[in-house]
């Protein structure tokens, strides 16, 4: 079987970071090239690190698969509209240029709740661009919609979130009450049920929070 080589977008972020730990241990992966506004903290034989602009992407070196993992917090972003440069518009230009460039699949990092009709302003964004991946020629398309996600921020250098605490102690309390789909789920879970999946991927999969535990 030949290997593969993979893209992804992302990968310094909490989920990204546990997809490409996941890459980069996978022996059918050749070659992992993440792209990024800073390199990957880790180094190894397989990893080729691309600092991009998302707005004005290069050509992407050729690849089967692509991974997008880019996100954030419109308290961290700072404003909707810088939300959604980088939820949205980054990781659509990153999609279209691996359609151009003839990938055949592509992985998504989406949200337990994205709807493009929904009233809460960050669920659109996420609805928005699952919608707008679909109408792509990608053979297989895994979207993973994970819950609250729970990991070490401080590692990543991000600061802590107030509702992510509040979340989990809950859970911690009363986790039994809360359906699967809403209870706090872990990057490492979200990265490999993600990973599981997209080898194999055809059409469109959606893997719900609850699944991925």
């Amino acid at each position: 079987m030949a290997k593969r080589t993979v893209i992804i977008a992302g990968a310094t972020g909490m989920v990204g970071k546990e997809i490409l730990a996941g890459l980069l241990a996978d022996d059918t992966v050749a070659e992992v090239h993440s792209l990024g506004r800073r390199p990957p903290t880790v180094q190894h034989p397989k990893l080729r690190a691309h600092i991009v602009n998302f707005a004005s992407l290069p050509v992407l070196p050729q690849a089967d698969e692509v991974y997008l993992a880019l996100g954030t917090t419109i308290k961290v972003a700072g404003s909707q509209q810088a939300f959604r440069a980088i939820d949205y518009d980054a990781n659509l230009a990153v999609a279209r240029a691996a359609q151009a460039a003839g990938f055949k699949k592509l992985g998504l990092v989406s949200a337990m709740g994205a709807d493009a009709n929904s009233s809460v302003f960050y669920n659109r964004v996420k609805g928005e661009l699952e919608n707008a991946l679909e109408k792509m020629a990608f053979e297989g398309m895994v979207f993973a919609r994970p819950s609250l996600l729970v990991g070490d921020r401080a590692v990543l250098g991000q600061p802590e979130r107030r509702g992510e605490k509040l979340g989990l102690a809950i859970s911690k309390a009363i986790g039994f009450l809360v359906p699967a789909n809403y209870r706090p789920i872990a990057a490492t879970a979200v990265a490999k049920a993600l990973l599981s999946q997209m080898p194999q991927a055809q059409g469109k999969t959606i893997l719900l929070s609850g699944a991925m535990h």
